[in-house]
């Protein structure tokens, strides 16, 4: 699936037209950006949200101990 994503400061004048041109390709599916705050990416320390990604090992704990052989 390829997104082509419209701004939304531009969907009045673009989405229409990208969907018209893309309407024969089902590959393409035209979505409006409607994302809102700050990107917690960009690693600004600045940013209220700063620090709240966290990274975690999701791996199991391996048991304690030995295991006889199969």
């Amino acid at each position: 699936m390829i997104y082509c994503v419209i701004p939304p400061e531009l969907e009045g004048e673009l989405y229409d037209r990208m969907v018209e041109y893309y309407k024969d390709n089902p590959n393409v599916s035209v979505i409006v950006d409607r994302r809102e705050g700050n990107d917690r990416r960009s690693g600004s320390e600045d940013s209220p949200d700063a620090g709240q990604r966290e990274l975690r090992d999701r791996r199991r704990v391996r048991l304690p101990g030995t295991f006889p052989q199969t």
